[in-house]
């Protein structure tokens, strides 16, 4: 049995038909032919819907707010320019580790630092609602470096811990 003598499919009649009707122009009638040509002609309406282009910032402005990103968008805007928002020499001694529940954590690396810091909260968060208000930022927590702990490590044993050896 050799291919031609074989019954066409169904979905082969089927994209044959599609085929003569929407997409070879050469098999479609003079009229069907006629007909795509003035759908394609654009409108002549001036000042019709959608006739003015749009900027790629307008265009991304609204997708971000239509798909609910401003949030997190400016979150991350907020983590990546700290420098510039608490300052130069400020950003060289602390760094925003993350955002939770509205409430940005700052790493210090010394507790002068975070003491120093906790003193400017109401200014820094001022400045982080004036500039990212879509950030929901409602307070700052300034940690200072990590202390070591006696309960965790090689040689540690269950117990009141280091009190009970000192006399």
């Amino acid at each position: 049995m050799t291919p031609r003598d074989e019954r066409p499919t169904e979905s082969s009649n089927v994209y044959l038909r599609f085929r003569r009707v929407f997409g070879d122009p050469s098999v479609r009638s003079r009229d069907a032919r006629r007909r795509s040509r003035s759908a394609e002609a654009p409108s002549s309406v001036p000042f019709g819907a959608g006739r003015d282009p749009s900027g790629i910032a307008d265009v991304l402005t609204d997708l971000t707010s239509r798909l609910g990103w401003n949030s997190s968008l400016a979150r991350s805007e907020l983590i990546a320019d700290w420098a510039e928002l608490a300052g130069a020499e400020t950003a060289e001694h602390a760094t925003p580790v993350g955002i939770e529940e509205g409430v940005l954590t700052v790493r210090c690396d010394s507790t002068a630092w975070a003491t120093q810091l906790r003193m400017m909260r109401a200014q820094i968060t001022t400045r982080i609602a004036e500039r990212f208000p879509e950030a929901g930022i409602e307070s700052v927590r300034f940690e200072g470096p990590g202390v070591p702990s006696w309960k965790r490590g090689p040689r540690s044993i269950p117990g009141r811990g280091p009190r009970d050896t000192y006399g």
